[in-house]
């Protein structure tokens, strides 16, 4: 793993966005989602929410499996953490749902997915809602797929309805929509 550690923002809210870990782009920005994977993130949020890239880091927490960027695999791409990496970061997960206690969490991508669901494909869980139980903690589970460029699964059936469908829960959700709430007062004053 390459540092620095990335992290997003401190915010105090019942929803929990959890990625994989940083790309390459992210250490030098600051910031988790901050390259192209992150464009296509918060562009299906403002589509389906009205909140921009903006309104969202400052309303949702934004976490990773890992903190730190994998590093590149030796065919192209980013090379995905492997389990001793995923353990050693996973205190700071731990941490943050104890913290926050969220009522809805969105993991992103199958590595943050299975952090929480054991599943055997994205058909299987994106589009659905789940009730999880962890370290004494309930809430929702609501997945989506990874955003990146390298995945087409989000650009072709049954990935397209089904991201629209997870995208109509989430906006649906009690703690997503006490954040828009929150969101809409702000624009009204």
């Amino acid at each position: 793993m390459h540092k620095p550690v990335v992290t997003g923002t401190s915010v105090l809210s019942k929803v929990l966005l959890v990625g994989q870990a940083p790309g390459d782009k992210e250490p030098k920005m600051g910031r988790p989602f901050a390259w192209t994977a992150g464009k296509t993130l918060f562009n299906w949020f403002e589509r389906a929410t009205g909140l921009t890239e903006t309104q969202f880091r400052e309303r949702i927490y934004m976490a990773a499996v890992c903190r730190c960027f994998p590093g590149k695999k030796e065919t192209g791409g980013d090379r995905v953490p492997d389990l001793s990496e995923i353990s050693n970061c996973s205190r700071w997960l731990d941490a943050e749902l104890e913290l926050l206690k969220p009522e809805l969490v969105i993991p992103v991508g199958r590595l943050a997915i299975s952090q929480f669901l054991a599943f055997e494909g994205l058909n299987g869980v994106i589009g659905r809602q789940f009730q999880v139980r962890t370290n004494k903690l309930d809430f929702d589970v609501v997945p989506l797929p990874h955003p990146s460029g390298a995945s087409p699964w989000h650009r072709m059936e049954p990935g397209i309805t089904l991201l629209q469908k997870a995208l109509t829960l989430i906006l649906r959700h009690p703690a997503f929509q006490q954040i828009l709430r929150v969101a809409e007062t702000g624009r009204n004053q």
